[in-house]
């Protein structure tokens, strides 16, 4: 009976409070001169090669938010020329936010780059890309209008690559189409704090279970 009663309270745990995840960000750079490429998954190839392949002033870092990113500014001696970029961000969507969201990144990409989640390409784009921190302009960064989320763990990849020379970039979401765009950032915590009723809910579970397990107990006798 113990060992029912604990995986029980496990379950309801997980089920009202599991999911506080925030997101995790990793970007990783390489030497490159490659120009513009003919579809987004040709953007990912060349960028994971040429990422694979440490070079000086180049490197990987994991910045604690998706603002006024670039190379020279994440690692000592950067580059600002020849660059390609991969950005991972992995975060999680809890029930209360799945559904429909929207994704924009601005980036500094001369010869174009590729946005994708959870593996999956939803936007590419072959020109010079310069966001220069304004979304006026839909031809100067990287978007998703439309994505349908479930709940649960998804991954965010951008790929690009830069000649010359090498401007702040920014990654962003809305949930449900409405209100302003959040920064990605590792403080993102995308599932709601639980309400009071949510607590009522568990503590009432788990005297239920009680009563349960010491009835068991009581018939056993």
């Amino acid at each position: 009976m113990k060992i029912t009663f604990t995986l029980s309270v496990t379950a309801i745990s997980l089920a009202l409070f599991g999911g506080a995840n925030a997101s995790s960000i990793t970007i990783e750079t390489g030497f490159s001169t490659a120009g513009p490429q003919i579809d987004a998954a040709a953007y990912q190839s060349v960028v994971d090669s040429a990422v694979a392949i440490s070079s000086i002033g180049y490197g990987i870092a994991t910045p604690a938010i998706y603002d006024n990113i670039s190379n020279h500014g994440l690692f000592a001696g950067g580059s600002t020329t020849d660059i390609a970029f991969k950005s991972t961000v992995d975060f999680y969507v809890s029930p209360a936010n799945a559904g429909a969201w929207q994704i924009r990144a601005g980036v500094d990409f001369g010869h174009g780059g590729a946005i994708f989640v959870d593996g999956s390409a939803y936007d590419f784009k072959t020109n010079d890309m310069w966001w220069n921190g304004s979304y006026s302009d839909s031809s100067q960064y990287l978007s998703i209008n439309t994505l349908n989320l479930a709940a649960g763990f998804h991954t965010l990849n951008l790929y690009g690559l830069e000649g010359c020379c090498d401007g702040g970039q920014q990654a962003q979401f809305r949930i449900g189409g409405t209100g302003d765009f959040t920064t990605f950032s590792t403080n993102d915590s995308l599932s709601p704090v639980p309400e009071p009723e949510t607590y009522a809910m568990l503590l009432a579970g788990l005297g239920l279970m009680g009563f349960m397990v010491s009835r068991r107990k009581e018939s056993a006798v």
